[in-house]
């Protein structure tokens, strides 16, 4: 909403449903997309991105998602930044499964508007996205030549929302409770340690993997861009998707994931 104006292009990666969801909002700004696409389970492939940067010099944004919540495939954040800035485009990146689960470095990477959700990771209550902006991704927003479509959304009010006493404008009601809940998973994880948080979600998944293995059970994703806080996995033939979940939650109080788009009845998503 913010970044994008209408008749701009777009690089959009898709390899699950979170990277159509990237695809549809840009058509909803009336920006251009131009999909590339990946198998689902796969991460995006940087070749593809960069022949396709080439092929649309006058794309100015590259958007993808980070960890692929409907697969469990986590891409190669820091190579795909490298490939936007060498083509002289912003990068929109979803983070919303890979904050506080494994290594997301936003300035080392050089990330420009990067966004993710209290509710998975992070250990908090649903219904906040914690978002950043980069200096180039404000900048872009000052320059705009249009308003922002979504008054809620349009973050050169925010900005101004946030001048500090004296200067500030009003714009909305802040979520206090849901704040205070934010500060407080944060609080726990700066604690532990953003490092060693990463180590517990490995030590887990690797515990989930053996056991996972041991009944027979193959992942969707290959374990070198497997993220380790959400495991999908194929549903053995013959097993009935709904009835196995229904189970698990009534008489061990587990509730895990269906699959999503493509993976839907195929697989299962633990977290």
């Amino acid at each position: 909403m913010n970044l994008l104006e209408p008749g701009d292009k777009v690089i959009v990666c898709r390899n699950g449903v979170f990277g159509d969801r990237m695809r549809e909002n840009v058509e909803r700004c009336g920006a251009t997309a131009v999909v590339v696409d990946d198998e689902w389970g796969k991460p995006v492939d940087p070749e593809k991105v960069e022949e396709a940067l080439k092929a649309n010099p006058d794309a100015s944004v590259l958007a993808f998602v980070h960890a692929e919540t409907s697969t469990g495939a986590l891409s190669d954040a820091k190579t795909l930044a490298e490939l936007a800035r060498k083509h002289d485009c912003l990068t929109i990146v979803d983070t919303v499964t890979s904050l506080g689960g494994v290594p997301l470095l936003v300035d080392e990477w050089q990330l420009d508007a990067v966004y993710s959700g209290s509710q998975k990771c992070l250990s908090c209550v649903p219904g906040l996205s914690p978002v950043t902006f980069s200096e180039k991704a404000v900048e872009r927003i000052r320059n705009r030549k249009s308003k922002v479509q979504s008054w809620f959304l349009d973050q050169s009010l925010v900005l101004g929302y946030w001048s500090g006493e004296g200067k500030r404008s009003y714009h909305h009601t802040a979520p206090v409770n849901a704040l205070y809940a934010l500060h407080e998973s944060l609080v726990l994880l700066h604690n532990e340690g953003l490092e060693n948080a990463w180590q517990r979600h490995r030590d887990a998944h690797e515990l989930l993997k053996a056991g996972l293995e041991k009944l027979g059970l193959s992942f969707v994703v290959d374990e070198a861009y497997r993220l380790p806080q959400l495991n999908a996995v194929y549903i053995p033939d013959g097993v009935d998707d709904a009835s196995v979940r229904s189970r698990l939650l009534n008489d061990y109080n587990l509730e895990i994931g269906a699959g999503l788009g493509a993976l839907a009845g195929k697989a299962w998503r633990i977290g």
